[in-house]
């Protein structure tokens, strides 16, 4: 039930925010600023020195909150499992790599594994990825969105990766369920305006629900 729980609520927000950053601290700053924007769904990169820390000590700080803590560029099944272990509750992939779908699924987590051809999209709904991720989403465009909605119009697509305020809009209306941002939403943390950051989630926030309705 959590499993479906934690979709619905990803949907529901339709902004998954990727959080990238130089070290913990900066990480933790650009968490608070996001989340005080409105996005609930939080991404937490291997990238990030820390993460899987990071990801431990938010799942107990937020435990109580409307807050989704996830774990981002999960490269393969050992640290999908270091991440669920330390409170993550969705992983996502850039790629589709199966071992981690079926581990996922073992646990009853969400996994969102990267795709960029029919053929990945629908290896990834046959083991049961409830959301894909198209990555890069730069490469095509939202109209790669409509184009595997054309075959596949049971499969919920995510883009990330070229996701801005200018074009969040045409990802919705192009069939993306959510859309997973990063760079675009946290460029003010590269100069320390936290402001900014927030700023700028409350307008994906509502660029999602404008699009929607």
């Amino acid at each position: 039930m959590k499993r479906i729980e934690t979709i619905q609520k990803i949907v529901e927000s339709g902004v998954v925010a990727v959080i990238r950053a130089e070290s913990k601290e900066q990480g933790m700053k650009i968490i608070e600023a996001v989340k005080k924007g409105g996005i609930k769904a939080l991404e937490i990169t291997m990238t990030v020195p820390g993460a899987v820390d990071i990801i431990k000590e938010l799942s107990e700080v937020y435990k109580n909150e409307d807050v989704i803590i996830g774990a981002g560029t999960v490269l393969d099944p050992e640290t999908a499992r270091a991440c669920i272990l330390a409170g993550a509750k969705y992983i996502v992939s850039p790629s589709l790599n199966v071992e981690t779908v079926k581990l996922c699924n073992r646990y009853r987590i969400p996994v969102m594994p990267g795709i960029m051809t029919v053929k990945e999209a629908i290896e990834a709904l046959e083991y049961g990825a409830e959301i894909v991720k198209v990555f890069p989403g730069n490469a095509f465009g939202p109209s790669i969105i409509s184009a595997f909605k054309g075959p596949l119009p049971q499969g919920n697509f995510m883009p990330t990766g070229g996701v801005s305020l200018d074009n969040v809009k045409d990802w919705i209306k192009a069939g993306a369920i959510a859309v997973g941002t990063g760079g675009d939403l946290t460029k003010g943390a590269k100069t320390g305006d936290y402001d900014l950051v927030t700023e700028t989630a409350r307008k994906f926030v509502e660029e999602v629900k404008k699009a929607r309705a």
